[in-house]
């Protein structure tokens, strides 16, 4: 098993699901379930307690919290307060958020760069325990500290966009890359993530998603992730991820075949030189492969996304430690 393995989950698990995954993934040796904090799913803060409980040794990161819904002093205040619950067991992630998310509650993403290093700055202050005077052009606190105390809590940005990832080499503590991102895209990505780190002269964790299949039958690993790389791949902000991996994808058709659900299409377009080249997928010897490359090109924890049931989680921790 790779030195640090995530897990992601996406809101959609219902209480049951996700108290046995949390408890198979502390079992099976991950490090650190992932809860997205998608708006309009369940809300990550209350799952986040939920898998806390039912767990010993993981540990739960608040994935991508968007300073644009939830002002960065609530989501630093959830964080301080699970961490005190549960000691050392806690990650606070921010992110942009999903731009149709946003859209359907009405809230506008403007000024993501100083947005998030704004959020950045107000939760590293908070937890340090002290009294803040942080005063930026969104966000306004002063005179007031938190009530428990300073926390060791270590603040991720989740970033795509190159002034994202410089942001987060200089002033977070960890980076996430997007998942769908090929092995040969994330090494282009922490060249920029490296950027900012010789602006704090610090190193900083480096976590990428990457979507997860194995059997023992490849093309029915494959089958999974087909429909669900294609929904992320069919963007044109991925057309860099695709030239830099040598995908030839069109993404124009794909586009066309999900406006009228052909899914026969999406099967078609999105073949085994696509998933292979961004996911981590196949028979376990692939998948242990495929692990092996993105951790080659810097990744410190590959965050696995994309597991859909119980019986595809074990098989893919029996995988991992095979």
């Amino acid at each position: 098993m790779p030195s640090e393995f995530g897990l992601s989950f996406d809101g959609s698990e219902t209480p049951d699901t996700m108290r046995a995954a949390a408890r198979t993934a502390d079992e099976g040796g991950a490090s650190t379930v992932w809860l997205a904090s998608h708006l309009f799913q369940r809300e990550p803060i209350a799952t986040a307690a939920l898998a806390l409980a039912h767990t010993k040794n993981i540990s739960i990161a608040l994935m991508a919290m968007s300073p644009y819904s939830v002002h960065p002093l609530y989501a630093t205040m959830a964080a301080a307060t699970l961490d005190e619950y549960f000691p050392g067991r806690v990650k606070l992630c921010f992110g942009v958020g999903a731009p149709r998310d946003l859209e359907a509650a009405g809230l506008v993403a403007d000024h993501p760069l100083g947005t998030m290093r704004e959020a950045i700055g107000v939760a590293r202050a908070l937890l340090s325990g002290e009294t803040i005077d942080f005063k930026g052009e969104r966000f306004r606190v002063s005179g007031r500290r938190l009530a428990n105390g300073a926390r060791e809590i270590p603040i991720f940005l989740a970033a795509s966009g190159p002034q994202m990832l410089e942001l987060a080499g200089a002033a977070a503590d960890g980076v996430l890359i997007s998942a769908a991102t090929s092995p040969a895209f994330i090494r282009w990505t922490l060249e920029l993530v490296r950027k900012g780190e010789q602006t704090s002269g610090r190193r900083i964790r480096k976590a990428a998603l990457v979507y997860v299949s194995a059997d023992d039958d490849e093309i029915v690993a494959r089958n999974r992730l087909r429909r669900l790389l294609g929904f992320i791949l069919r963007g044109q902000h991925h057309a860099r991820n695709l030239e830099m991996a040598g995908t030839a994808l069109d993404q124009a058709s794909l586009v066309a075949a999900y406006a009228r659900e052909d899914w026969e299409a999406v099967n078609r377009l999105v073949n085994d030189d696509v998933v292979m080249r961004h996911s981590a997928s196949g028979t376990p010897s692939q998948v242990r492969a495929a692990f092996a490359s993105y951790e080659s090109v810097g990744i410190d924890e590959i965050v696995a996304s994309g597991i859909g049931d119980s019986t595809q989680l074990k098989k893919v921790l029996e995988t991992l430690k095979g």
